[in-house]
């Protein structure tokens, strides 16, 4: 079976993923810089927010670009994955009004390491479903960036019993990593 229908069904839950976080932003109770500054935090958590979905959508792009058939455990993993991106508007509503409470922070990092994890889970079953010589294997290599992105998510839970704005700092370290796509699938998608 080919990916398309996975693709564009996941697309479309990305979409009203960030539809739904677009709107819990609301406008300044008054028509102030200090009513706009108090809702600072609420703005960056969306645009932190905002780029981690970019991302995810951006290597699922090209993950599914180089991937040659679908299955059953594939389209499962797929769902998990889009299940922990559709946590990603409540906390990030969570974190934006409560950016200095510990456990706000450590949910959004929990998402956010479910996100990463699931993306592993769905990574692992394209693998499993194609041979050996499938150019994904290559291109994904020994994934150090996948695995230090787990530990600093760990990490950024942990220090958000610390230093919530540590921890904040931690998940935005994630998204400076990640933020330009994976070059290793891109080329190979870009030779297709």
């Amino acid at each position: 079976m080919t990916t398309n229908r996975l693709e564009a069904f996941s697309d479309g839950v990305l979409a009203i993923i960030i539809t739904i976080m677009v709107l819990e932003l609301s406008a300044p109770e008054e028509p102030t810089l200090e009513s706009l500054l108090q809702l600072l935090p609420v703005f960056v958590s969306y645009i932190l927010s905002f780029i981690y979905l970019g991302i995810y959508w951006n290597n699922h792009h090209h993950l599914f670009q180089i991937t040659e058939k679908s299955n059953g455990r594939i389209l499962w993993a797929n769902l998990h994955l889009l299940f922990w991106l559709s946590l990603i508007p409540f906390t990030t509503a969570w974190v934006g009004e409560y950016f200095r409470e510990q456990l706000p922070v450590a949910s959004y990092g929990a998402v956010l390491l479910m996100c990463a994890i699931a993306y592993n889970i769905l990574q692992h079953q394209i693998l499993r479903s194609h041979d050996e010589t499938f150019k994904l294997r290559k291109a994904i290599g020994k994934d150090y960036k996948g695995k230090l992105s787990i530990v600093l998510y760990v990490v950024g839970m942990g220090l958000s019993f610390v230093n919530t704005n540590v921890a904040i700092a931690a998940y935005m370290v994630v998204a400076m990593i990640w933020f330009i796509p994976e070059r290793r699938i891109e080329k190979l998608s870009e030779r297709e």
